[in-house]
């Protein structure tokens, strides 16, 4: 009990820490913020940041962390109130157009950090993987329901379509953009349920 003053104290500063390195990293890049320019705008001291964080890596590890768990409960929250699978993938798809839709979209924070972080071997690579590894899983996983065929076919295309929504969303007309995505789906769904000519 008597830890929670010294909890709630030192919460603050990380999260005034990882809100602000989210901004900074999604808007500008990850190479391009260093830590100086992240504590200042926190209003933290370095050695407040090293209290709660190794170091910079771990800073952007912690912000994937944020984004993939921000990511999970949007796809979950989607599949909520539709009834049947079909309308599950397609509610999915409408989740991903809002956020290509809303303001300050600049693309999929995951691909954005892979493309500062070719190793394949480096943790934060690694945790771009595993997130995606998640996404593709639930996609196939909801696909499936929709029909008897495989859907790990259907799941990679669903995945690719998205990653081209996010990428053009910031580039192009996002509501055309989304529209585009929306209409790629609909083409996903008709294949899985079209009776197959024998």
């Amino acid at each position: 009990m008597s830890e929670s003053p010294h909890a709630a104290g030192t919460s603050q500063p990380r999260t005034r820490l990882l809100n602000t390195a989210t901004r900074l990293f999604y808007t500008e890049g990850i190479h391009s913020v260093g830590i100086d320019r992240i504590t200042a705008e926190a209003q933290v001291t370095r050695a407040t940041l090293y209290r709660h964080f190794a170091g910079k890596e771990d800073l952007i590890l912690a912000y994937l962390e944020q984004a993939d768990q921000g990511i999970r409960a949007q796809i979950a929250a989607a599949q909520v109130g539709p009834e049947s699978a079909i309308d599950k993938v397609r509610a999915v798809a409408r989740s991903i157009t809002d956020g290509i839709q809303s303001p300050g979209f600049r693309g999929c924070a995951f691909l954005n950090a892979v493309a500062e972080f070719s190793d394949a071997t480096h943790p934060i690579h690694q945790a771009v993987l595993a997130h995606r590894q998640w996404f593709l899983n639930t996609v196939t996983d909801l696909l499936a329901q929709t029909g008897d065929a495989p859907a790990d076919a259907d799941g990679r295309h669903f995945v690719m379509l998205r990653d081209g929504a996010m990428a053009a969303g910031c580039l192009f007309d996002p509501e055309l953009v989304s529209e585009t995505f929306l209409q790629g789906v609909e083409g996903i769904l008709r294949a899985r349920i079209a009776p197959t000519s024998g």
